[in-house]
């Protein structure tokens, strides 16, 4: 079905473009390239499964992300195996047609929540084992009709409400294959009930499930972990603890410092190291000792905007600062002075986007003040982040701004995803041309 839409999509903007003849040998090479990679990619990521329990933007997420990799791979293999074959389609086209997926995506998530809120497409579930928690499981099955989970009513031996279909050894005598589709323990019950349990609803076909305790009924996202046959819960884990979204930042990390390098501060760098030569002595470049990934202390490199000055590492710039030079002041508004950190993210010291570093004797004294202040140091700082794009930056005059900005760098490091990434990115290209002020 997705194939259809993509080749629907695919044959309709180009015949809406009145560019490309549909019957050229390169539309269907290159089509055809596209639709292997798709279903490909499609197949080793399982694309095409839609929990219940998924949000739009978890089908969006997971579609934008296959979305991208379907093009890296693309462009990679057209030009040796499509390259020849005659006129080459415009990269809108392939970008467009792929967008009549993610609505397609989103339509068929849409259409399936109604249908199962309309008392269809649902699974019949029953609850071993009554606790707080299994209660509030329960109640939450029932208000979320959308989920299509029916709940039938719980097993539990010291209970006898008119949801309790029974003790726990009943379930062994009524639930068999067709009768239920999930069970759902509480943690509570013990291991060799559960183990029975198990084995129980394997020979029946039907799924189980533990609901977790209190000590794992935290605001963050839980992943498992096996060694060999030995299962462990992973607590604290992050998107960016997982090779492939290093691997992914870190790519896209190097090319846009590239571009910046190589287009941008090829000519301004001269024209900038003139201007503050001409105002004041000393260096064009001013190296700075900050805290980066894993409290590993770095050279971060910027635009010298001061005049040379002992106070440069433990005092902040301030509005007025008479400190800041004239140049100095301009480099500031505009972030320019930000520019040579470009050299600190391909070195690997720093990232695009990420949490600001603080220098070290700042560092030391906000890791007294703020609880938890380390774990913005997970990760890379960036040059860019969530808590400037969103104000808090510059001069910290008051203890809520730097707790804020803390705040803000823990999400992010905990909600971390590429198309996040992307979004503080053009917000901060906006607030560059927009800005006004200087910023310190």
């Amino acid at each position: 079905m997705e194939l259809l839409v993509l080749y629907g999509g695919l044959a309709l903007l180009i015949m809406l473009s009145g560019k490309y003849p549909l019957d050229a040998s390169s539309l269907t090479i290159e089509a055809g390239l596209l639709g292997v990679i798709w279903v490909m990619l499609v197949l080793f990521r399982k694309d095409y499964k839609l929990a219940r329990t998924s949000t739009y933007s978890d089908t969006l997420k997971q579609f934008l992300s296959s979305f991208l990799w379907v093009i890296l791979i693309f462009f990679l293999l057209r030009e040796q195996l499509v390259g020849s074959y005659g006129e080459e389609i415009s990269f809108y086209i392939y970008v467009l047609a792929l967008s009549f997926l993610a609505f397609f995506r989103v339509g068929v998530h849409l259409s399936l929540r109604r249908y199962r809120m309309s008392g269809r497409n649902y699974r019949k579930a029953v609850i071993v084992g009554k606790d707080d928690w299994s209660t509030r499981l329960a109640q939450t099955l029932k208000e979320n009709k959308a989920l299509g989970i029916k709940f039938l009513g719980y097993y539990e031996n010291n209970s006898r409400g008119e949801d309790t279909l029974g003790n726990i050894h009943s379930f062994f005598r009524q639930v068999r294959q067709g009768t239920i589709d999930l069970v759902y323990l509480s943690q509570d019950i013990p291991a060799d009930l559960v183990r029975k349990i198990v084995d129980h609803a394997d020979e029946n076909h039907i799924k189980v499930k533990i609901i977790p305790g209190s000590q794992l009924q935290w605001d963050k996202a839980l992943s498992f972990s096996r060694y060999g046959s030995f299962v462990v819960v992973n607590l604290n884990e992050i998107p960016l603890d997982r090779w492939g979204n290093r691997l992914f930042k870190r790519v896209f990390d190097i090319c846009f410092a590239l571009f910046v390098l190589v287009f941008l501060m090829s000519w301004l760098s001269p024209l900038l190291a003139l201007l503050i030569k001409l105002e004041s002595k000393g260096p064009v470049f001013f190296f700075q000792k900050r805290t980066g990934a894993n409290n590993q202390e770095f050279e971060c490199i910027k635009f010298r905007t001061m005049l040379n000055n002992p106070w440069a590492d433990t005092r902040q710039a301030v509005k007025n600062d008479p400190r800041v030079t004239r140049t100095g002041a301009f480099l500031r508004r505009f972030s320019l002075d930000e520019l040579p950190q470009f050299i600190n993210v391909l070195k690997g010291e720093m990232s695009v986007v990420g949490p600001r570093p603080h220098t070290v004797p700042m560092n030391q004294l906000f890791k007294k003040q703020i609880y938890k202040y380390d774990n913005r140091h997970r990760i890379k700082p960036g040059i860019t982040g969530l808590a400037q794009v969103l104000g808090f930056r510059g001069e910290i005059s008051h203890h809520w701004q730097i707790r804020s900005r803390v705040r803000l760098d823990y999400f992010y490091i905990r909600n971390w995803s590429f198309f996040l990434d992307l979004t503080i990115v053009y917000k901060t290209m906006g607030e560059l041309i927009a800005r006004r002020e200087e910023v310190y």
